[in-house]
């Protein structure tokens, strides 16, 4: 909440400014967010994200000739981000260069299971209120992810239409949650079991055998692509009109050093339609990524491939990247298919500290499904009993053939300055509680 309340400051703030003839922005400029929030079993998160801009003689504006962005935060009781990216079109001639080296910790990371509704979500059991209360931990993991990613763009035939290609370098630790650490400095009444009393469910599935001894603490997935990109947007950051298509075929290869090889191939068309000259437009994306041969790692399938990142991480289905609203991670499949569609309004335009702003307004709509499931035996049940000595039983966590199309729905905000540093904030909810009721998330950029 600290953090959300930062942001309506600064807008208060903005709003008081007076609107002028928009700057012509030279040389280096940066934009800069603190990070301040807290979760009840994370801890305070603390730390702050910088984004410099060259934009060279201004010529250009607003593209820029060279992006850093650098982000370093953490929660007090162990997860955090460390990323450093950036991305031109003038380091080499010619080509679009990005660059991305990584380090996220996550004491926390979510796990529901595979194929979507199939994966029954019992909210009681992780609802310290309730009844049926397990753990708060129970659809968690710990997760750490060291990444280093460079994507390499340029021209194939014309303008608009180019080759890409790059090398993502993945190295997945996973373990179960540290509860001794996550309880540190805890009352009573807030302590989290032992996994020993109330295990969670990635430690059942390593039970049952269906996350496999070799996958159940992590591995090194090294990955190149290639592929082809359609663009003819008039603006990166938020295009008013124009078509951003691709298609990328993606391998993990043993040669390299996988310990799984296998091959995905992703298709992602954006399309954007002005409806109001420079301050609405309708937009959409349409996605569909798929296992083509080899089996894929549980823990690479929440992966989302795409040929530029938009944030720190590139993972769904469920969450800030995907489906709003919806719990992280809620849809995992050997393939899915994801829909976003979006009203975007600028509604305000001022220049503040020697810069141009504008805020906007989005209405959206999320949806997406598992189209290919992960294929496992599930085990035969009863399995014994929990510290409630309540026996469980297959439907607390099987629904076979009930994945469907998930949705959701919200608003966002949005404070861009110069055109580029974009901070979102988006609430989304739910259509079905299955996937949750309710998120907010506060990063940057636009979705796509």
């Amino acid at each position: 909440m600290k953090r959300i309340l930062f942001l309506f400051v600064f807008l208060t703030v903005c709003l008081l400014s007076e609107a002028q003839e928009s700057l012509t922005k030279q040389g280096w400029n940066f934009g800069a967010l603190p990070t301040i929030t807290f979760d009840t079993d994370l801890g305070f998160q603390y730390g702050g994200l910088i984004n410099l801009y060259q934009y060279g003689d201004g010529s250009r504006y607003p593209k820029y000739d060279h992006s850093i962005y650098m982000e370093v935060s953490r929660f007090t009781k162990g997860s955090g981000i460390n990323r450093f990216y950036y991305d031109s079109d003038k380091l080499i001639e010619g080509l679009q260069t990005s660059l991305d080296i990584s380090y996220l910790s996550d004491r926390a990371y979510d796990f529901y299971g595979f194929n979507g509704y199939d994966a029954v979500v019992n909210k009681d059991w992780f609802d310290d209120e309730a009844a049926d209360y397990r753990t708060r931990m129970f659809y968690k993991y710990d997760r750490k992810l060291f990444r280093f990613k460079v994507d390499l763009q340029g021209d194939l035939a014309g303008e608009n239409l180019k080759w890409l290609a790059g090398i993502n370098l993945l190295n997945f630790k996973l373990d179960l949650v540290d509860i001794d650490k996550l309880n540190k400095n805890k009352d009573d009444d807030d302590l989290l079991p032992s996994h020993d009393e109330e295990p969670g469910l990635y430690q059942k599935y390593n039970e049952w055998g269906i996350i496999s001894e070799e996958d159940a603490d992590g591995g090194f997935v090294p990955t190149l692509k290639a592929g082809v990109v359609f663009d003819t947007r008039d603006n990166r950051p938020n295009p008013m009109k124009g078509i951003w298509t691709e298609a990328v075929l993606m391998g993990a290869p043993e040669f390299l050093g996988s310990e799984h090889s296998f091959t995905k191939l992703s298709i992602v068309h954006r399309q954007y339609f002005t409806v109001v000259p420079n301050d609405l437009s309708f937009v959409y994306r349409l996605a569909y990524q798929t296992t083509l041969t080899g089996e894929a790692p549980f823990y690479y399938q929440t992966q989302m491939i795409t040929s530029v990142m938009k944030g720190a991480t590139s993972e769904g289905l469920g969450g800030a990247n995907s489906l709003r609203g919806i719990r992280r991670n809620r849809v995992v499949g050997d393939a899915y298919f994801l829909g976003n569609v979006e009203a975007r309004w600028k509604f305000a335009r001022f220049q503040f500290i020697n810069n141009n702003f504008y805020l906007g307004l989005n209405a959206f709509a999320d949806f997406g499904r598992a189209t290919s499931k992960i294929d496992f035996e599930t085990p035969d049940f009863p399995l014994g009993q929990n510290m409630m000595d309540e026996v469980d039983s297959k439907v607390d966590y099987f629904d076979d053939n009930a994945e469907a199309l998930h949705y959701s729905f919200g608003l966002g905000l949005r404070v861009a300055m110069n055109e580029n540093f974009i901070i979102r904030c988006d609430y989304g909810m739910a259509a079905d509680d299955r996937d949750g009721e309710s998120g907010v998330y506060i990063g940057l950029n636009y979705l796509f």
